[in-house]
């Protein structure tokens, strides 16, 4: 009865790692919209990964960071290509609340993607049982893509 009762305990105290990444493109339109999610703390983490030598010591206390830095960090870690070419986003809005980071980036794309590769490395460095949630909507087609550390990536096609 005894482990019965320590396992929803265990679960309620482990913490959860995921994120939250949404594209969308509107039809005849050559601008993509993403948006990004997760815990602020996880990303001071994986952004220490990334960035040894920088101090984020100041960061912590401001509950701000810089749209630059945010920039280099996505581009790093999640790539995005369509129809085969990687594109580059650039953060629009950073927003820190409730220890969770929010982006909304814009990306420069074809008018008509075919074919949509995404790999997503958030935080596979630090949990191996971290997953990257993907949305993807574009030209009216719908998709969703678990993404873990042992499978990053995974491609899309369209058909309009």
């Amino acid at each position: 009865m005894l482990k019965i009762l320590i396992l929803p305990v265990l679960l309620i105290f482990h913490p959860v790692h995921v994120t939250l990444t949404t594209i969308e493109q509107g039809q005849r339109t050559d601008t993509m919209k993403v948006f990004f999610r997760m815990y602020y703390d996880d990303f001071l983490l994986d952004y220490k990964l990334f960035d040894p030598a920088r101090n984020l010591e100041k960061l912590i206390l401001t509950q701000s960071f810089p749209a630059d830095l945010a920039n280099k960090y996505f581009n790093d870690k999640i790539h995005i290509y369509v129809n085969n070419k990687l594109l580059t986003g650039n953060v629009l809005t950073v927003t820190i609340l409730d220890n969770e980071i929010f982006l909304n980036l814009l990306y420069q794309s074809d008018k008509d993607p075919k074919k949509i590769k995404i790999r997503n490395q958030v935080l596979t460095g630090l949990y191996v049982d971290q997953t990257n949630m993907v949305f993807i909507n574009i030209n009216k087609n719908e998709e969703a893509m678990r993404l873990t550390p042992e499978h990053d990536k995974e491609s899309w096609s369209f058909y309009n």
